[in-house]
């Protein structure tokens, strides 16, 4: 895997070449010779780059370019520190400080110390250039392609050859129980059968296969003499009786128990009839090696009695001719078990007479299909689906369960129905190795095939081999559409056959295993027609082949990984089916546990690991234990994990083929466990901070970030952490597939994976060494903060801190003067006074994460100094103010606040703790930068100020505001005016000020607009003239929906009795939460109803007097019930008080998630849930303090659902 570290340290170099750049032109205070040293740098770089670009595989296996490679890479690194620390400098001169004496002054200037650094660096990239040109590492690369072609499955395989393996292939799928040399032999046969043996790996994959079939012991007891001979050149017809002879005699007394008698087979080898005289009432089976010319042949067939009593002859032979014309001109080729992929062996034998005569077809299971059939051109054509096809497909869907799939099928049908609708022909399904994808498109295609009305009259289903030949793979299409041999038939053109079919019927065709656009390119013209209704679902490991393959994009459908719960179901289903007496089916090991989440929810390596387990009943918990401790290394290596080698295989081919700018991110995921649940943001600012996602001409760092994160999720590399409901909403908390993280800490140090990115952990317990060093360190929960270990590594690379569990002060070092991330999110025992000394040691930061530690009050002062932060996080601490320094921060992206209190009312049901938004300094609006921010508190006496500054920060797509009310919602609302990015706003009221976002649109005026009412005057005015209102409301409302058209997220805290009806406005809003106070019936349903793209529904309904809430999800218009909440997926419902929910017949009906969450002292009813989401419903769940009375109304409601969703209970919640 040397290409991995030419990738990851390409992606380095292209990042140093930017910096490198801006540097040159950006940093005035310079000096001239600097300046120059840059330009070289750089120039040396761009041929590095160059190089790296070209640099193919196998060059990469060279461990002299491998070090290289490397070299390049810490040069790249230590360049992009030293560039940094230039950006970092104060752009204030010191001029004064030249005339200090060098005896008095305490250090050096930092230009002094950078143009310093910039000539050592210099000076280190010419050595490196010098070495390549002395060992001559680029000197022919440009002539070396980037790709390869795929090599052919063996140099001695001609087109023809690679032909006849594929009908071979093919034949064998549909001639079941043929495939075997044994069976071949002992079929019952009055004359003398000849049978080839032909394969291209030599003699050893040929006599391996025979040499079965020759000592079996059916055979040993049919055949009463057998000989195997192999011959010599040139032919001796005498030594070959005589061979024959001895053989036939010597193998029959052995077979006999009897001894062999010396005297009596020299006498035979004498006689001219010995032979005949040792056949006597007797079958042989005699096996020819060397078979080399028709002429040995013609002689060979001259010496053998031609007594038809059922013998055979076994020729084996490297030369297709010889095995075809041995048999005769009509034959049929079958592939035996193979000796190994790469060198396949087929056998062929004589056709059998009946078929040619009545050219009568035979299915699989030897069903006669000949009264199915009619002849039209050549084209054979079934009037209906054999009886064998529909057996089989009613087998598989009796043997195979989709666990936890059934809303995938949902969507895959919808894609297969809406394809079919709209006349497009072809769809694509894809997905990572293993996920499930070909069996979700099998179940598929057999329902459409048993469906008592078939959408389609005929069914193909191809697995494209490779390399790729059309002709093969037309052929392999049409005997799938048949069952039979297609030979009888007299098809001529197997690719023009395939057109006609598709054009002229109703085709459900599957292509499985696509590997590249070429082999569509190919494939397209010679199936694909206009006017035609069949349907083409191709099956692919890729995004982008899918992508190119369907007819539009909506027709592309990814497959991902099952949810946590349902990988658990599916290992206990697997374990039954094996051993239903195993203490594993129904066992909660918190081992057992471990070990399917290391499975990473692929259900292939679930199923494996669940049949490797079964039957192992005493030995289970020891197997299991052995197997979770080396569980990568027992899946590669042990025979019984057989079936995983494609998976394994995919994923090296997949690594190796990475973009490069993708291949850094899914690594970096290491840094992670497996089982660690991660916020999104947490992981995508951090990939911002590492100089994995940058800026392009038309995109923000930020932006590309979430475009990685969402390559990996549709990888099933990155999975949701426990909601099943799947929404095109960004999901919020997420993991790393355990799978993957396993897949990459475990490989060897010789692939250079880890190493390439060098990332290390502290965990239980350490010794103290000198090889644990690196640029990302994780200190886990486990270690023991041994101080020792810890300064016994080397941190003078380190870009990367991220601790788990308790903070230690000696974790900060003043060697780690390039450190860039420090993420200590849930970190405990972090103070003040550490929080002084990061600042103060670390002043390269560019992400600094406190979330979580309470014990930290306030920011420094001192934090202004840190020139490059881009993200920080203090949310959950105790920080109510913001430093007025903060405003030197010129590229801060990311502020997230906000610190909780213990309410004197209970701001949400079962929730004693309120969160409040910190006070902005003056000059915040200096932060053009920032695209989220908060939670900023309005409700303080600078309030105003701040939400007046907030309108110039044009850039916000994220914010939160605390504590608006009527001093100060004006500002807040002229100020929402202004950020026409928004995506997402969180607003809470301040107590008493509901009234404050009824009609936000009445502030959302033009700023240039002279006359401006106030809010009384307009309050009484909609009172007093109600007529002339109408016509003032329709400007308000285009200009509202033009402000706020992309606000996809809006979190609304402390409304009383009624929504705001502007909300139903919104045009991209598909996530909305409400805090709200409930009288005994507010109208929100119909406003709610009518938000077209909501997805995410959360209700949070507070007392209001000690009354009883009413929720009834229905909409009527006219007496008739109307469609509502169309595409709502998660509704989520809290209260404290006594709550009546019901839902109508036309509601919610793509539901699959309804939480209850209860507080002590609430009452919580639902009714008419078996209305609810008939085809989709998957859960409820039930959380907090709730009696077994609501309980069990809910088990008796959901076992009256169509579907019989489950019910999860959360204690405590």
């Amino acid at each position: 895997m040397g290409d991995l570290v030419v990738g990851l340290a390409k992606s380095v170099v292209e990042g140093v070449l930017t910096k490198a750049q801006s540097a040159i032109e950006e940093e005035s205070n310079l000096r001239q010779s600097a300046q120059r040293d840059l330009v070289f740098i750089t120039g040396e770089f761009e041929m590095m780059y160059s190089f790296l670009n070209v640099a193919s595989e196998e060059r990469a296996k060279n461990s002299v370019v491998r070090t290289w490679v490397r070299q390049v890479r810490d040069l790249a690194y230590d360049i992009e520190d030293c560039i940094e620390f230039v950006v970092h400098l104060d752009n204030r001169r010191h001029w004064w400080r030249r005339f200090i004496p060098s005896c008095i002054a305490a250090s050096a200037l930092p230009i002094d110390a950078v143009v310093t650094e910039i000539e050592q660096i210099k000076a280190r990239v010419e050595d490196v250039s010098k070495r390549n040109s002395r060992y001559s590492l680029i000197s022919d690369s440009g002539s070396k392609p980037v790709m390869q072609q795929q090599p052919a499955t063996s140099p001695a395989i001609g087109a023809t050859a690679l032909d006849m393996f594929v009908e071979a292939r093919d034949t064998t799928k549909k001639q079941q129980g043929l495939g075997d040399l044994t069976q071949l032999i002992t079929k019952e046969s009055s004359d003398l059968g000849v049978i080839s043996v032909w394969g291209t790996g030599g003699d050893l994959g040929r006599t391996s296969v025979i040499r079965k079939a020759y000592q079996d012991p059916e055979i040993c007891q049919n055949f009463g003499c057998r000989a195997w001979i192999k011959l010599t050149y040139p032919f001796n017809p005498h030594k070959f009786l005589q061979s024959l002879v001895t053989q036939f005699y010597t193998n029959s007394c052995l077979q006999q128990g009897t001894t062999v008698d010396v005297a009596h087979l020299k006498r035979m080898e004498a006689k001219q009839g010995g032979i005949i005289e040792e056949l006597d009432g007797k079958r042989y089976l005699l096996v020819l090696e060397n078979v080399c010319t028709m002429g040995e042949w013609d002689a060979i067939r001259a010496c053998l009695p031609h007594r038809k009593k059922g013998n055979w002859i076994i020729v084996s032979t490297e030369q297709r001719e010889i095995a075809t014309l041995c048999i005769g001109h009509t034959y049929q080729v079958l592939e035996l078990k193979q000796y190994s992929a790469e060198y396949p062996v087929c056998v062929f034998f004589e056709e059998c007479s009946q078929v040619k005569e009545t050219r009568r077809v035979m299915s699989s299971n030897n069903e006669i299909l000949e009264d199915e059939m009619s002849h039209r051109g050549g084209l054979t054509s079934f009037h209906r689906i054999p009886t064998s096809r529909k057996a089989v497909a009613n087998s598989w869907m009796d043997q195979v369960s989709l666990v936890g799939r059934e809303s995938q099928m949902n969507e895959l049908r919808s894609y297969q129905t809406m394809a079919r609708f709209k006349d497009r022909q072809v769809m694509s399904v894809w997905g990572i190795a293993g996920v499930g994808k070909s069996d979700l498109v099998r179940n598929l295609y057999y329902e459409r095939m048993l469906q008592k009305d078939p959408m389609f009259d005929k069914y193909g289903w191809v697995h494209v081999s490779h390399p790729f030949n059309l002709k093969d793979f037309s052929r392999s299409l049409l005997l799938n559409f048949h069952s039979v041999s297609i030979e009888p038939m007299g098809i001529k053109d197997p690719i023009q056959e395939c057109h006609k079919l598709l054009k002229e019927h109703q085709c459900l065709v599957v292509i499985d295993d696509l590997h590249s656009m070429e082999e569509w390119d190919l494939i397209q013209p010679a199936l694909v027609s206009r006017h035609s209704k069949s349907v083409i679902i191709v099956i692919t490991t890729e995004e982008s082949i899918a992508t190119y393959c369907a007819d539009n994009e909506e027709d592309v459908f990814n497959v991902k990984g099952l949810e946590a719960e349902s990988s658990f179901d599916l290992f206990k289903q697997e374990v039954q089916k094996k051993n239903q007496t195993s203490p594993l089916a129904n066992s909660s090991n918190k081992e057992l546990e471990q070990l399917i989440l290391k499975c990473g929810r692929l259900p292939k390596v679930i199923v494996a690991v669940a049949n490797f387990l079964a039957p192992k009943t005493v030995t289970c918990m020891e197997s299991t234990k052995a197997l979770n401790d080396r569980f990568m290394h027992e899946l590669e290596s042990n025979p019984e994990f057989s079936g995983l080698r494609g998976l394994f295989a995919w994923m090296h081919s997949y690594f190796r083929a990475c973009p490069d700018f993708l291949r850094p991110c899914i690594f970096y995921m290491s840094i992670f466990p497996g089982s660690q649940i991660i916020r999104r943001r947490r992981l995508v600012m951090r990939w911002v901070a590492e100089g994995y996602s940058r800026d392009t001409k038309v995109t923000t760092a930020e932006e590309n970030g979430e475009m990685l994160f969402s390559i990996l999720v549709n990888l099933s590399m990155i999975q949701p952490s426990t909601c099943r409901a799947i929404t095109h909403m960004r999901m919020v908390l997420c993991q790393v597939s355990a799978f993957f993280h396993e897949y990459i800490i475990s490989r060897p140090e010789e692939e250079n994976i880890i190493f390439a990115l060098e990332v290390f952990a502290l965990k239980e317990c350490c010794l103290p060494t000198t090889r644990r060093t690196g640029r990302h360190l994780v200190i886990e929960e486990s270690w023991d903060r041994n101080r020792i270990v810890f300064e016994s590594i080397d941190f003078s690379r380190l870009r990367s801190l991220t601790v788990f569990g308790k903070w230690e002060s000696f974790f900060i070092s003043k060697s780690m003067k390039v450190l860039r991330v420090l993420d200590l999110e849930n970190a405990t025992g972090v103070t003040d006074k550490d929080l002084e000394q990061m600042v103060k040691l670390l002043p390269r930061l560019k992400f600094l994460s406190l979330r979580g530690s309470a014990g930290i009050c306030h920011l420094p002062s001192s934090l202004g100094e840190l020139r490059q932060l881009e993200t920080l996080d203090i949310r959950c601490t105790s920080i109510v103010t913001l430093p007025s320094s903060i405003t030197k921060l010129k590229k801060l992206q990311y502020i997230r606040a906000g610190t909780t209190f213990m309410a004197e009312e209970p701001s949400t049901p079962c929730r004693s703790h309120q969160l409040v938004g910190v006070e902005v300094p003056a000059g915040i609006d200096k932060l053009t930068a920032l695209h989220t921010l908060g939670v900023v508190n309005a409700g303080l006496a600078s309030g105003k100020t701040a939400m007046k500054q907030l309108k110039k920060i044009t850039h916000l797509r994220k914010l939160g505001v605390f504590g608006v009310n009527k001093k100060n919602c004006k500002e807040f609302c002229v100020a929402i005016s202004s950020h026409v990015r928004l995506e997402s706003l969180s607003v809470w009221l301040g107590k008493g000020n509901q009234e404050c976002l009824d009609d936000i649109s009445s502030h959302l005026e033009d700023p240039q607009e002279k006359t401006q009412q106030k809010p009384q005057e307009k309050r009484l005015e909609k009172t007093q003239q109600k007529p002339q209102q109408k016509p003032q409301e329709k400007p308000m409302q285009k200009t509202q929906e033009k402000l706020l058209k992309n606000l996809q997220s809006l979190k609304l805290y402390g409304l009383v009795k009624k929504v705001p009806a502007w909300i139903k406005d919104l045009p991209k809003l598909t996530k909305l939460e409400l805090e709200i106070t409930m009288s005994e019936e507010i109208d929100v349903i119909k406003v709610l109803g009518e938000i077209k793209e909501l997805c995410i529904l959360r209700l949070v309904a507070k007392p209001h007097h000690d009354g009883n809430g009413k929720l009834d999800f229905c909409v009527w218009v006219n007496g008739i019930q109307q469609r509502c909440y169309l595409k709502v997926k998660i509704l989520e419902i809290a209260c404290s008080s006594n709550l009546n929910v019901s839902f109508g017949s036309e509601a919610m009906q793509n539901l699959e998630l309804l939480m209850a969450r209860c507080c002590s002292g609430s009452t919580l009813k639902f009714a008419e849930i078996k209305n609810l989401s008939k085809l989709k419903l998957k859960e409820v769940r039930l959380m907090g303090s709730y009696d077994d009375k609501l309980k069990e109304d809910l088990e008796n409601q959901l076992n009256a659902h169509p579907r019989k969703p489950a019910l999860n209970l959360v204690d405590g919640y």
